[in-house]
């Protein structure tokens, strides 16, 4: 799709491109966000519990919410903590990241999951926070790791707004899944090691293409030094 190519520096048509980029990124985020809250109503409306559906780790009857787990919550309070920094975390990456987000999310969505289920306490673990704490660390660490001023911004805003999700990776409350937020943590440090070379380009100033400029024509001065001339005494 022509939009993923999109780049930010052709004055008119890039605004009305960006425009449509803004709201192609709300996409994903309004279905993903939308179908936690469908689910979560139809359990209080039916008067049903999707638990069963979680990871219950290193055992067959949990593989399956490696998939599912991310979709099922325990009440609405849980439900609303993940679906405000889910639905700002998914959107920047698709906004920032273009054709790359997919992947990011999907991997994050499948790795964070996988690894619950391998090194988690024996219990149901719900919840999408294992994905939101991923998303959160690859904005994070791909912002530093890539050196480009509006990742890195994106990177504090990270910060700013959910530097208390660190804590939750470390056992302090035991009716919490903090392993999900570990290992979603893990999963994000991962693709962004991974992915450090694809994607966003930083951009280049003016004066480093002149300084670039300034030693190219250097280089190709002293190559085009006729040997003779080398010889010869000053002037």
């Amino acid at each position: 799709m022509r939009l993923l190519n999109y780049h930010p520096d052709n004055s008119t048509v890039s605004k009305e491109v960006d425009k449509k980029i803004f709201r192609y990124s709300l996409i994903l985020p309004c279905v993903m966000v939308g179908l936690l809250w469908l689910i979560k109503l139809a359990e209080v409306t039916f008067d049903f519990q999707l638990t069963f559906l979680g990871v219950y780790p290193l055992h067959w009857k949990g593989v399956g919410g490696i998939l599912t787990s991310p979709l099922i919550h325990s009440n609405f309070d849980h439900l609303i903590a993940n679906s405000v920094p889910l639905f700002i975390l998914s959107f920047s990456v698709i906004y920032f990241y273009r054709n790359l987000s997919y992947r990011i999310i999907g991997l994050t969505y499948i790795i964070s999951g996988l690894m619950v289920w391998l090194g988690a306490r024996p219990a149901w673990h719900i919840g999408a926070s294992g994905v939101v704490y991923g998303l959160a660390a690859f904005l994070f660490f791909s912002g530093v790791l890539r050196n480009q001023i509006r990742l890195l911004t994106i990177a504090f805003i990270v910060v700013f707004l959910y530097g208390s999700m660190f804590w939750g990776i470390f056992p302090l409350k035991p009716d919490i899944s903090w392993e999900g937020h570990l290992w979603g943590g893990v999963a994000g440090l991962i693709l962004a090691l991974f992915y450090r070379n694809s994607g966003p380009v930083r951009k280049k100033f003016q004066w480093e293409m002149e300084e670039e400029d300034e030693d190219d024509n250097e280089e190709d001065a002293y190559w085009m030094v006729d040997p003779k001339d080398e010889n010869q005494p000053p002037q």
